[in-house]
C-alpha cells in the first residue's frame, strides 16, 4: 500500500499516503533499516485493518484502537508484540499531527499489554573469563573471533555496531572505538587493553590472511574491521553463529555459557560496570542509550544478585 498504487478506495488512498509520510519522518530521523522496515509492516497492517474497516487515519479513534489492540492479543500476539506494533502506531499518528492532518494521536490513550519483567541474562565475571580465554589464537578466524568477543564484553557492543565497524574505528593511541550506533549516533567508548591486544594481533596477523580483493573496497578506514572467511563483512548471524560455537566448547565448566547469546555479553558488560560502582550516567552514554529509563534495568539484576547475597549469608535472611 503506497501513494504510488491506484485505488478508488477513499481509505486506501488516505492510508498509502499516511503510510509514506512516516516513512519520509523515519528516513528524516536516520532510523536502522531494521527499524524503518519493523515501523513500516506494523503500521501497514493496522492500515490494512482499518481500510478493511472503511477507516481513514483521522476516523480511527482510540476505541477502534483497543479493538485493533485487542484483535491482536486475541490471536496469540504477545505482549512484547503487541507493545512494539502500537509503537509504530504512535509514531504514524503522531506524524499526521505534526503535518497537521489530526488534531490529536488516538494512540496515546491505548495502553500497552503489560509485558513480563524479564531481567536480561548475564554471565559471571569467571564464565566470561572461561570463554574468553579459551578462544586459542592458532588460526586468522580464531584470532578473529577473540578479538571479537573481547571487543564486544570490553565495550559493550550490539552486534550490529561490531559488524558495522571499519578498519580506522579503533584509536589504540587512546584507547577508544568509534562507534556508529541507533539513529546514525556516533559515540567513542574505551577499549580494555585484553581487547585492544587481541585485535592488534587480528589487524597484524588475521586479517591480511583473510582479506581478499572482493571484499575490500578502496580505502583502507573504510573497510570493515571483521572479516569472513571469505573476505567480507560479517553479518550478525555470523557472530551468533561463532559465539555459539564457542560457549558449546566452555559451557562444560559454566553451564549458563549455553544460552549466552551476542547481547549477552552486552549485558554483562553494563552489569559488571555496574557492580564496579560506575554511576548510571555514564553507563547510558557508554551503551548509547537514549533515555536513561533502558539503563534502569541494570540496576534490578543488581538489585536481585544484593538480594540473593542477603539471603544465603546473613543468618537471619
Amino acid at each position: 500500500m503506497t501513494a504510488a498504487s491506484s485505488s478508488d478506495d477513499p481509505a486506501s488512498a488516505a492510508w498509502s499516503l499516511a503510510l509514506d509520510d512516516l516513512a519520509a519522518d523515519l528516513r528524516r530521523r536516520a532510523v536502522s533499516q531494521n527499524t524503518l522496515t519493523a515501523y513500516m509492516n506494523d503500521a501497514r497492517q493496522l492500515a490494512t485493518w482499518a481500510s478493511a474497516a472503511g477507516l481513514t487515519p483521522d476516523g480511527v479513534d482510540h476505541r477502534s484502537l483497543r479493538r485493533y489492540v485487542a484483535g491482536l492479543s486475541a490471536r496469540g500476539q504477545a505482549p512484547s508484540t503487541v507493545a512494539r506494533k502500537l509503537a509504530a502506531v504512535r509514531a504514524l499518528f503522531r506524524v499526521q499531527l505534526q503535518l497537521g492532518r489530526m488534531t490529536h494521536n488516538p494512540a496515546d490513550l491505548v495502553v500497552a499489554p503489560k509485558r513480563p519483567r524479564n531481567l536480561p541474562r548475564v554471565l559471571k565475571r569467571e564464565e566470561v573469563e572461561l570463554l574468553l580465554d579459551r578462544i586459542p589464537a592458532d588460526t586468522p578466524l580464531q584470532q578473529r573471533d577473540r578479538a571479537l568477543l573481547e571487543l564486544a564484553y570490553s565495550s559493550g557492543l550490539r552486534a550490529e555496531e561490531l559488524v558495522n565497524l571499519e578498519v580506522g574505528a579503533v584509536d589504540f593511541d587512546a584507547e577508544t572505538v568509534r562507534v556508529e550506533g541507533k539513529g546514525g549516533k556516533t559515540r567513542l567508548v574505551p577499549v580494555g587493553e585484553h581487547a585492544l591486544a587481541a585485535i592488534t594481533r587480528y589487524l597484524e596477523r588475521a586479517r591480511p590472511a583473510l582479506r581478499t580483493e572482493r571484499g575490500d573496497g578502496p580505502g583502507a578506514q573504510r573497510e570493515p574491521m571483521f572479516l569472513s572467511k571469505t573476505g567480507r563483512r560479517l553479518s550478525t548471524s555470523d557472530i551468533r553463529r561463532r559465539l555459539r560455537t564457542w560457549t558449546r566448547m566452555s559451557r562444560s565448566g559454566a553451564p549458563a555459557l549455553a544460552q549466552a547469546h551476542p547481547h549477552t555479553l552486552r549485558h554483562t558488560f553494563a552489569t559488571h560496570l555496574l557492580e564496579g560502582g560506575a554511576d548510571l550516567r555514564s553507563i547510558q552514554e557508554l551503551l548509547g542509550h537514549a533515555t536513561i529509563s533502558t539503563t534502569q534495568v541494570y540496576t534490578r539484576v543488581e538489585s536481585v544478585r544484593l538480594k540473593a547475597a542477603y539471603a544465603r549469608a546473613h543468618p537471619r535472611a
